[in-house]
């Protein structure tokens, strides 16, 4: 059976003064229903371009994008890359969704919870108002708002984060969509809501039987939230593998360097976190060679020079675990023994 969501070579690309920002350089990943797959990367790595290049939610006179983001529909595939931009729109709400990383500025102030979800419903079915505030109501209720009721009559500000984030997923989810991309879901949240959330995402998930991209810069986010893992920086992917293999197995320093940043119950207390030195490059100048070569300790192990001048290609070392890195996988675990927890 095929993926729903099957993203191929995608390439996304602004033209500015200063040049081309290359924000999704070559982008290939799927997902099917019922699976979750975190796209995982520092700010300003590529990942919400990407994502939003598949909701078909970029200027089209301002972005060059080029590849294929198709769709696998029981009446057919669509590619909503080259399909024409009101064929995609009435796929959104409907096939597909997204939940904004800020559901204050995603919900408009001067109307109401109930207001704004029902009108995403109207979208989509026939019925009365009365019909739409019904269905409004048994989302709110679904996702766990108290009271749902009476609070469908209130306004954003009425609500706290927390709660206003479980309102973006309930008009996410109106129309029963089949994918359901979460851009930050838990981005300014404590950590008792964040789990929260996340835990709303996957009984969503096995109530709707959706595919779902999770979109995050947090990996201790995403440990018992997805199947798979895409690592993203500097607009590529440079490592992808199921959940359990990139936690236990990084193939990319990277990652290792992400994975080495959070905490863990498994280590002394007294150990250190690691940050990764230096910034993400510049999208617009990107170093010749490996994109992570300046911010890397471990490129003077590889022979020639090549990390300065050659572009690794992203291919698997092991099963279902891609990595775009000139180690050798011999020197990858001396790396992953040398970082502790890592083998």
């Amino acid at each position: 059976m095929k993926p729903f969501l099957e993203v191929k070579n995608l390439f996304v690309s602004f033209p500015t003064e200063d040049g081309v920002v290359r924000a999704s350089d070559d982008i290939s990943f799927s997902v099917s229903r019922g699976e979750t797959l975190a796209v995982v990367g520092e700010s300003g790595s590529g990942k919400s371009v990407t994502t939003l290049a598949v909701m078909g939610l970029h200027n089209r006179k301002r972005t060059n994008i080029s590849g294929h983001a198709i769709l696998n529909l029981p009446t057919g595939p669509v590619d909503t890359i080259s399909a024409p931009e009101e064929t995609v729109r009435k796929l959104r709400g409907k096939s597909m969704a997204m939940i904004f990383q800020d559901p204050m500025s995603a919900l408009h102030p001067y109307y109401s919870i109930g207001n704004q979800i029902t009108e995403a419903w109207s979208l989509y079915n026939d019925g009365s108002k009365a019909d739409g505030t019904k269905r409004a109501i048994e989302l709110l209720d679904l996702v766990g708002i108290p009271g749902a009721a009476k609070r469908v009559e209130e306004y954003p500000h009425q609500f706290s984060g927390g709660m206003r984030q479980r309102v973006m997923i309930a008009m996410a989810l109106v129309n029963n969509p089949s994918l359901l991309i979460a851009d930050e879901p838990t981005t300014a949240l404590d950590v008792t809501i964040q789990s929260q959330i996340l835990q709303l995402l996957r009984d969503m998930q096995k109530e709707f039987n959706m595919a779902v991209v999770l979109i995050t810069h947090d990996l201790g986010v995403v440990a018992e939230v997805a199947d798979r893992v895409c690592v993203m920086y500097a607009g590529k992917i440079v490592e992808q593998a199921k959940i359990d293999e990139l936690y236990y197995r990084p193939d990319h320093p990277y990652t290792l360097g992400l994975l080495n940043s959070i905490p863990r119950v498994d280590r002394g207390g007294d150990q250190r976190l690691q940050a990764i030195p230096g910034q993400p490059p510049s999208l617009i100048s990107l170093p010749q060679g490996c994109s992570f070569r300046p911010r890397c300790a471990h490129s003077k192990l590889v022979p020639n020079n090549r990390c300065a001048t050659d572009v690794p290609e992203l291919y698997e070392k092991t099963e279902a675990h891609g990595s775009r890195c000139h180690l050798t996988e011999s020197q990858l675990v001396q790396i992953r023994t040398s970082a502790g927890g890592h083998s």
